[in-house]
């Protein structure tokens, strides 16, 4: 990364490596609300720029930077040594304040006089403005006002509400200089030899009048590492004789927690930063599902948050129907007014399927039926939008049409608009149905069937039995249709899609593997899609490409059209798993293993360019998020595939197929989350058969092992 980024609930600070926010790094900020609110930071000493010695970023929740000084001069004479002041910036982000730290530490040996200064402003620009993809009516800055401790920024937005940077500190400067540039505030040091000096600064964003509590530094970080020390605790832990898996499941853990936010439903994992720090139905709802073994409770807390925006009435404005579950929310400005759709934008074809997935996946894997039932009127919604607004052709499949004159063309996952192509090279038109989406369609329906047939019994609901049988009969009736439209003979693979002819988009892509995960194949063709998604022209060494090398439209630099995305693998995991292709499966962890080891601290990022392992390390893509939420939780579905972990709801048991990559021998799992309780297993590989050996530790789920 060539930026630094701290998040905690649903404030984040995006900043150069040094820590200062300049002119010219036009997306940099304090944000909160889809909102910068600190557009300028910069750090001077005796007015000039400090050079960079270091910068952290192996820990998500605080910020560690160590700067020095330039030589500088006034009229010619020389003011201060170069590399004389160490300035060690620390912050980290509690309770919607941002503390800041400079410690400033003199290395020459004797005294030393100085001007350390920090230029703040604020620019109040809307996230969509930042990023150029908007422009549109907004409000004004009201000025600055400075007061006993500290400074405001105003500003009066076009949707009549008030906005402030509020700015405090511990120690009063000798010089407080407001102008056009911001608010630049002074301090005069004089420092022995060896000695130090910390000073403290509170950046707050103030919305409609409510100010953050603000505590000392001291209880806030205490607070804040505790809440993280909490979060190890409650996870399921993972340990093997592979530092690098240990590097990448621990760095996911780390990068997962840092994106979660609660809007009063529960925390739920929002997309990712910088860009999209806020609730995204596809990403929060496939990055849970992801989580499911490793902490349950931020499936609940996402699918209650869903619940919450589900659609309740026909707005083309924002692609809603009743039924639908969002695609985005926005909260600034431009949403305030009306200006985009984003309040919450509905554009998104797969997210209402997934949404069911998820609830489904959830109850199997915590039993909890209490949610099951409180969500029944959300499923009903969600299931009568399917098959009534989701099959808007009549062609028994569910697709997608953008009606909002500022949503998205294309709503699948890969919504870029250039994704769904045929192998002429023209753009399908919609109404497009995608090939992953019905797998997820088909998933829900047999899922919910099977649990409304279980939990017939606790709930004393005569329906569900016909409710059942019922979803059992449509998930067949797709699965026919599924096999006869989508299957393409001639690649023994199935298509990307069908376009507003019913025609097929023939494209060689990443798609069809998330179909595994839901056992709709036929089974020959199942083994077939797993062997192609490790055939060399999808198989980059790795990962699999999102569209197969020598097709018309694949660009191992395009953003969905040949690039590699974890999140897309790790889909593909989970299916290859769940039907038993566990030598694919394996082929498909090592490369993510080895693509890992290459990227800083082991972050697994949004996306990386498509080219073949062969031409050395992985290429960046230029403009990935990095942490996102559904990459953090890729390393986290390896636990799943390593222990070749499927569970049987209905008869309560768990089976345990292990295939460990390569250099790992040993790998101890423990508190893996299942019904009320907690599983430990311990896996080793046997040195002259390569047999595997499975110890089960602690199991309090009540479940037994097959």
């Amino acid at each position: 990364m060539d930026y630094r980024v701290i998040k905690e609930n649903d404030l984040f600070l995006l900043t150069d490596m040094s820590g200062d926010i300049s002119e010219s790094n036009h997306g940099h900020g304090l944000y909160t609300k889809d909102t910068r609110f600190l557009s300028r930071l910069a750090l001077t000493i005796n007015g000039e720029k400090l050079r960079m010695l270091s910068s952290e970023a192996d820990e998500n929740y605080i910020s560690r930077i160590v700067l020095t000084n330039p030589k500088t001069e006034r009229d010619g004479q020389l003011t201060l040594w170069p590399e004389s002041i160490e300035v060690e910036r620390t912050r980290f982000i509690y309770q919607d304040v941002l503390y800041e730290t400079l410690k400033a530490t003199n290395f020459n040996p004797h005294r030393e006089k100085f001007e350390l200064s920090v230029l703040f402003d604020a620019d109040f620009c809307d996230m969509f403005i930042v990023r150029g993809f908007q422009d549109g009516q907004v409000g004004k800055k009201t000025g600055a006002r400075q007061y006993g401790s500290g400074f405001e920024i105003g500003y009066e937005g076009a949707d009549s509400v008030q906005r402030k940077l509020l700015v405090e500190w511990a120690a009063e400067p000798v010089d407080v200089d407001m102008s056009a540039e911001g608010v630049a505030v002074t301090y005069r040091l004089e420092l022995e030899a060896g000695e130090s000096l910390s000073l403290d600064f509170f950046i707050s964003p103030v919305v409609g009048g409510v100010k953050p509590e603000r505590h000392s530094r001291e209880t806030a970080l205490w607070q804040l590492s505790r809440s993280y020390e909490e979060w190890e605790r409650e996870s399921t832990a993972a340990d093997s004789d592979l530092r690098l898996f240990n590097r990448l499941y621990d760095r996911g853990l780390h990068d997962i927690r840092v994106l979660l936010t609660d809007l009063g439903y529960g925390r739920f994992p929002v997309a990712g930063l910088p860009w999209f720090a806020v609730p995204f139905g596809r990403d929060s709802l496939i990055a849970a599902l992801q989580m499911l073994p490793i902490h349950p409770e931020i499936a609940k807390g996402t699918v209650l948050t869903m619940a919450r925006y589900q659609g309740d009435r026909a707005d083309s404005w924002r692609d809603e129907q009743p039924g639908k579950i969002m695609h985005e929310l926005r909260s600034g400005e431009l949403a305030g007014t009306n200006q985009i759709p984003f309040t919450p934008y509905y554009g998104s074809i797969d997210a209402t399927p997934l949404f069911l997935v998820l609830i489904g996946e959830y109850v199997k894997w915590t039993d909890d039926a209490e949610l099951f039932k409180a969500m029944l009127p959300h499923i009903r919604r969600a299931l009568e939008w399917i098959d009534t607004y989701g099959d808007r052709d009549g062609s028994g499949f569910i697709s997608y049409f953008q009606e909002s004159a500022k949503g998205i063309a294309n709503q699948g996952w890969k919504d870029s608009g250039n994704s769904i192509v045929h192998r002429s090279g023209e753009y399908a038109k919609a109404p497009i149905a995608l090939v992953e989406v019905q797998g997820y369609v088909y998933q829900a329906k047999t899922t919910l069937a099977k649990l409304l047939g279980t939990l017939k019994e606790q709930s004393g609901a005569d329906d569900w039995a016909e409710w059942s049988n019922r979803l059992k009969s449509e998930a067949e009736r797709l699965r026919e249709r599924f096999e006869e439209a989508f299957w393409v003979e001639g690649d023994r693979f199935y298509a990307l899609a069908l376009d507003e002819e019913r025609k097929p988009v023939e494209t060689v892509t990443s798609n069809p593997g998330h179909v595994l995960m839901s056992g709709m194949m036929k089974r020959d063709r199942a083994a077939a899609v797993a062997q192609k998604l490790v055939s060399e022209s999808l198989f980059s060494g790795y990962g699999i490409r999102t569209m197969a090398a020598g097709e018309k439209g694949y660009n191992p630099m395009s953003y969905h059209n040949g690039s590699i995305w974890p999140h897309d693998n790790s889909l593909c995991l989970m299916g290859l798993n769940a039907q038993g292709f566990h030598a694919e499966a394996l082929v498909v962890m090592e490369g993510l293993l080895k693509a890992g080891a290459c990227f800083e601290n082991n972050r697994l990022p949004e996306l990386f360019c498509g080219y073949s392992s062969e031409r050395g390390n992985p290429v960046r893509y230029p403009v990935a998020c990095s942490p996102q939420a559904w990459a953090a939780a890729t390393p986290l579905v390896f636990l799943q595939v390593m222990l070749g972990l499927r569970l049987d709801h209905a008869n309560r048991r768990i089976f345990m197929q292990p295939i460990l990559p390569e250099g790992m021998n040993r790998l101890s799992v423990r508190r893996i989350r299942l019904g009320a309780g907690r599983l430990d297993v311990n896996v080793t590989r046997g040195g002259g058969t390569g047999a595997y050996t499975v110890e089960v530790g602690s199991n309090t789920t009540g479940w037994t092992i097959a």
